[in-house]
């Protein structure tokens, strides 16, 4: 697990121009797997959502624990 926690990209997993909807300021528990995009690491309020709604993301889902509260 992590020593220095990765800020939350939740719920859409935008990079770089594409960002929005990445303001979460709580660090990132979780990390999703996507096709051809690097994973997703979202908090625990994020995660629901970002299996969802964010580009990508594999299904089923791969779901790796990355942190704790």
């Amino acid at each position: 697990m992590s020593v220095h926690p990765a800020p939350c990209r939740g719920p859409y997993g935008g990079e770089g121009d594409q960002a929005d909807g990445t303001h979460c300021s709580d660090p990132a528990v979780f990390e999703i797997a996507r096709y051809a995009r690097p994973p997703l690491r979202v908090c625990p309020v994020h995660l629901g959502p970002a299996l969802l709604m964010a580009s990508g993301v594999l299904w089923p889902p791969e779901i790796t624990l990355i942190g704790r509260l």
